[in-house]
């Protein structure tokens, strides 16, 4: 469980079952943001391809979106394992993404309100992923450096 830094989770916790089982539900979580994120990017392709309008704004943002879902995986699987930093990268990203998404839906006449509202529920995933990494038993199981 050790890492190049020195910084691990605590081995006895991260073998519990309610951490492994909050470590499938923020696996769930990431996995649903990633379906969205592809539904939207199909949503999109079909509709260019059928003559409707389809800004570089929806392709960028919702490929930008479906490839951050394998970021998160990969910070879930590593801090599964014990590592801090992929824990505190996860715990970071899954609270500002949503806030970021949500804040860009808001701006009138930068994307259509399906979009907007599809890209809100991909945020509701990620919203679900910070709250289960900054619930007790991953808490407990990853002390703030010095605190342990």
């Amino acid at each position: 469980m050790a890492n190049t830094d020195g910084i691990t989770g605590t081995t006895a916790q991260l073998g519990s079952s309610r951490v492994q089982d909050a470590f499938g539900n923020v696996t769930k979580c990431i996995t649903l943001f990633g379906a969205i994120g592809a539904i939207v990017l199909g949503t999109v392709a079909v509709m260019a391809f059928t003559g409707h309008e389809a800004s570089p704004f929806m392709w960028i943002r919702g490929s930008i979106l479906f490839l951050a879902t394998f970021l998160l995986h990969r910070f879930a699987a590593r801090a599964a394992q014990g590592e801090y930093k992929a824990f505190d990268r996860l715990r970071t990203v899954a609270t500002i993404l949503p806030i970021a998404i949500i804040a860009v839906d808001l701006i009138p006449g930068l994307c259509p309100a399906w979009y907007a509202v599809v890209q809100g529920l991909s945020a509701l995933a990620l919203i679900g992923v910070a709250v289960i990494t900054r619930g007790s038993a991953l808490s407990a199981a990853f002390p703030a450096p010095g605190k342990k």
